[in-house]
């Protein structure tokens, strides 16, 4: 499965949900908080910006946004809510893709690095990051914990949530540090539609390797948007992480 064919034109049109999800307020509101502050009147940009679910409320924020996108149907559902001049996007792929200007804030969320499927192209993610931003500047990386720990010995799937409708699944492999997140959508019929996404995750010791690697320091990680503790037991983490200067 390539990132190109997985957000495709009926992906894009079924992306938002308004309200809901990671759409919800008290979702959406305390990550657009976040990272107004982090960037501090400069000049934002946003890797695998999507449909703009969080760079048009940065935006409305008086944050000026800029966006790197690989899938040019996901740009298309954007330009719907915002055009080029009010949030202007390259065509690219985040981990080489280039975008006019310097940044104060570099942001990543929901997981998407986890999209590069190599570490070399994460490694190089967090370069393409570097080579963005002004002396001092941030790069924030939202991403979960792998659950490895919930998988009972020789089981490689991992039910990960399930309501009316829908079951959301991940298998493992773990030797070569993959999952695929499989979503299966029903009605009360017997036919199912899927559809499915690959990933390489990472732990949150290898993403700081990474981060020094490219040159940052690790400023902060807690459990979500609000500045909750991290600990143990978190499902994922929002990490900052700054240049010198």
């Amino acid at each position: 499965m390539r990132q190109d064919e997985i957000w495709d034109t009926e992906t894009a049109l079924s992306y938002d949900t308004p309200g809901v999800g990671m759409f919800a307020p008290e979702a959406l509101e305390p990550a657009v908080d976040r990272l107004a502050e982090l960037a501090g009147g400069g000049r934002a940009l946003e890797f695998a910006i999507g449909t703009g679910r969080v760079a048009v409320p940065l935006a409305e924020r008086g944050v000026p946004v800029s966006g790197i996108e690989l899938s040019r149907p996901m740009i298309d559902r954007l330009r719907t809510k915002a055009d080029e001049e009010a949030i202007p996007v390259v065509l690219g792929d985040m981990a080489t893709a280039r975008a006019p200007g310097e940044f104060r804030l570099v942001y990543l969320v929901y997981n998407t690095i986890s999209n590069l499927l190599g570490q070399d192209e994460q490694v190089e993610c967090f370069r393409n990051a570097a080579r963005h931003l002004a002396p001092g500047g941030r790069f924030v990386v939202e991403l979960g914990v792998p659950e490895l720990q919930k998988l009972p010995p020789g089981q490689q799937a991992l039910v990960w949530h399930s309501e009316d409708g829908y079951v959301g699944m991940d298998t493992y492999d773990v030797l070569h540090q993959r999952l695929v997140s499989h979503h299966f959508r029903f009605g009360e019929g017997r036919e199912a539609r899927l559809s499915r996404s690959p990933h390489r995750y990472i732990w949150p010791a290898e993403l700081d390797l990474m981060a020094r690697l490219a040159g940052f320091g690790l400023e902060s990680r807690h459990a979500d948007w609000r500045g909750a503790e991290f600990t143990a037991e978190s499902g994922s983490h929002v990490s900052v992480y700054r240049l010198p200067g």
